[in-house]
């Protein structure tokens, strides 16, 4: 699955040139040049990251990053700043709104992707190309197997793709909706509350042996893979 990337900003030249390169290094990629509408392209397109300008119209980016901070469903949405502003001052602020990294312009195509690879590997520690772990989990993807502390878990097909898509985003709030798109498909009608009863089936084999419980539910926004699940 290609990692997606949104790109919002409002300098045609920049979306084409960041487009062209992060295209060319494997990544998926989306962009607007409005913050309204970037919050509406995270619901409903799940992006892994977010390439941000600082001088957008109606709203800055400094203010969208404090934004999309205060949401619980993408709070963790790694998020990298990139502006004309170069000050320290600028730096900080930018850092303290909440990006995880910053690039100044003129920049280098090459530098930014391998930035939002450095940044990515971040958020993401423990995934490889056939692997995926978090905490004591691994999901062997090649072989279609799970493990918890070296022992293996039972899933049903549908809890292994849930289980497979929360832990490609650790920590990452997905509404019901949200879930339902990634794992059960767009065309495919099936009610939210079948997600609760496929998380309960995928809890029950997860935390068999009394172990914690590591699928966090965030009251009216959803489910996260998070070892704080309080």
């Amino acid at each position: 699955m290609q990692p997606k990337i949104l790109i919002v900003e409002d300098e045609t030249h920049i979306i084409e040139l960041l487009r062209y390169n992060l295209a060319k290094a494997g990544f998926a990629v989306i962009d607007t040049g409005n913050g309204e509408e970037a919050m509406l392209l995270i619901a409903e397109q799940q992006p892994d990251l977010i390439l941000l300008d600082w001088m957008l119209p109606a709203m800055s980016g400094i203010e969208f990053c404090r934004r999309l901070r205060r949401d619980p469903a993408a709070r963790n949405l790694p998020v990298i700043m990139i502006t004309a502003r170069g000050e320290e001052a600028d730096r900080l602020r930018g850092l303290d709104s909440g990006a995880d990294d910053y690039i100044v312009k003129p920049f280098s195509p090459t530098e930014v992707v391998a930035r939002v690879k450095a940044v990515l590997r971040r958020a993401r520690p423990a995934q490889g190309d056939d692997r995926l772990g978090f905490a004591d989990v691994e999901i062997d993807l090649a072989e279609h197997r799970v493990t918890r502390g070296g022992a293996a878990v039972d899933l049903g097909p549908t809890e292994f793709r849930l289980l497979r898509h929360l832990m490609a985003h650790p920590r990452r709030v997905f509404s019901r909706a949200q879930l339902l798109d990634a794992v059960w498909g767009h065309d495919i009608h099936v009610e939210e509350r079948t997600v609760d009863v496929h998380i309960g089936r995928l809890r029950k084999a997860l935390n068999a042996g009394d172990r914690p419980d590591l699928v966090r539910t965030v009251r009216a926004a959803g489910y996260a893979l998070d070892t704080e699940t309080r």
